[in-house]
């Protein structure tokens, strides 16, 4: 509740004063079906963009620094805000390619919005 009472009130200030706040989607891909995943890259890259996304992190440029998580592919996704994220990620352009990305490997998909 006060989640969303907060969300609301954040929207409509940033409307207010013409702010935005970014939204970055986290994914980790454990790849097992590489030409799936290709093609799964090949076709999500043009319409992440359409929605104002931009790739941040180049693949296989992580590092784990400290714990046990040890992941093979992780990307950072900017966009200019949740709404544009959620925009793409629930788009009908999308939903195919959710069972593509799910036919390549395993993942974790992660929303946050800057502060």
């Amino acid at each position: 509740m006060l989640a969303a009472l907060f969300s609301s009130i954040q929207s409509k200030y940033s409307a207010d004063v013409g702010l935005t706040m970014a939204a970055y989607l986290i994914a980790e891909h454990q790849i097992v079906d590489a030409d799936r995943f290709e093609e799964y890259r090949s076709k999500v890259v043009p319409l992440i963009e359409g929605f104002g996304g931009r790739y941040l992190t180049r693949p296989g440029s992580h590092r784990v620094l400290d714990g046990s998580w040890r992941p093979t592919r992780v990307v950072i996704i900017e966009f200019p805000d949740m709404g544009k994220l959620m925009s793409w990620y629930e788009s009908p352009q999308y939903k195919p390619l959710i069972e593509l990305r799910r036919a390549a490997g395993t993942d974790v998909l992660i929303a946050i919005e800057s502060a």
